[in-house]
């Protein structure tokens, strides 16, 4: 199954890897390759994570306080939202319906 990621989730994962490369350097890279982890840990097993909506699931990522929201659907996996999870819980849902 194809995992394929919103424009939107994909300019949230722009910014927080310059922001966290902005704090210390390699530090975005260190995001970055947990976020790819989990991009392919939901490839493997994408019911395996939290049901957050009737179709919807998070997966944490383990040392940075961010979720990837997704959707598994019968053809494909779809990123709704590389969510930091100190702020705005729902501010993605709308790009459910548009997806």
């Amino acid at each position: 199954m194809t995992v394929r990621i919103l424009v939107e989730a994909e300019a949230e994962l722009d910014s927080a890897i310059a922001d966290y490369e902005r704090q210390s350097t390699g530090l975005g890279i260190m995001f970055a390759a947990e976020v790819a982890q989990g991009l392919v840990r939901i490839q493997e097993y994408p019911r395996a994570w939290q049901l957050i909506g009737p179709r919807v699931r998070r997966y944490r990522l383990y040392r940075f306080p961010y979720g990837l929201v997704y959707a598994p659907l019968q053809s494909e996996t779809i990123v709704v939202a590389i969510m930091h999870l100190h702020r705005n819980p729902d501010y993605w849902t709308e790009r459910i319906e548009r997806s």
